[in-house]
């Protein structure tokens, strides 16, 4: 065998390996991000199952305040269809976008509530109202750390995925686009909204 011969087996080699690494780590990378997601999918179900208690518990102070009450159940309902979009397919932009319209009515019908609830000092005195309230607080810091985490998950992959040489080979591989990150039009407002204090 001779010497150009063998430099073209090497060279070959080498550019077998590197595809057989790059489509490695991209499945990689897409299964942490997908892992982070289903991470914020727990907390989320911890916290739409929290919010009818809430409301139940709120329900006997607030009889004339129906409307807020049935505003924060349909949001909490839109935002569980808005999470099984988003996990059927965790990542495409357009189950993140509708989890993410979701999440912003529920912060805000949450906030409606937190004000309304304020007018009813017997309701912040009630024990179950504070248990669910520390609950419901735990759940909303675990929710912003999944966050991120998922975040983090899908920068990492869209990084290395629009970067040489992976760019060349992702979309060959099945990764034609970038994940969608879960961001929220004002992060800071949604997650102190649902903080309810009493």
């Amino acid at each position: 065998m001779s010497v150009s011969s063998l430099v073209t087996v090497a060279i070959l080699a080498a550019l077998l390996f590197g595809a057989i690494g790059a489509y490695n780590r991209l499945v990689s990378l897409r299964a942490r991000y997908k892992n982070a997601f289903a991470q914020i999918e727990v907390q989320l179900k911890r916290r739409y199952d929290l919010i009818p208690n809430l409301v139940e518990t709120a329900k006997a102070y607030l009889k004339h305040e129906r409307e807020t009450l049935e505003a924060v159940i349909a949001a909490r309902n839109a935002a569980v269809a808005g999470l099984k979009a988003a996990a059927a397919h965790p990542g495409e932009a357009a189950g993140v976008a509708q989890l993410t319209s979701a999440e912003g009515a529920l912060g805000g019908a949450l906030g409606r509530l937190n004000v309304t609830m304020e007018a009813y000092p017997d309701l912040k005195a009630s024990q179950n109202m504070q248990q669910l309230t520390e609950e419901l607080s735990s759940t909303e810091n675990k929710v912003a750390f999944a966050r991120q985490a998922y975040n983090d998950a899908v920068m990492e992959y869209n990084t290395y995925r629009q970067s040489f040489p992976a760019v060349l080979l992702a979309p060959t591989f099945g990764h034609k686009t970038d994940a969608a990150l879960l961001e929220f039009a004002d992060s800071k407002q949604i997650q102190d909204a649902p903080k309810v204090t009493f």
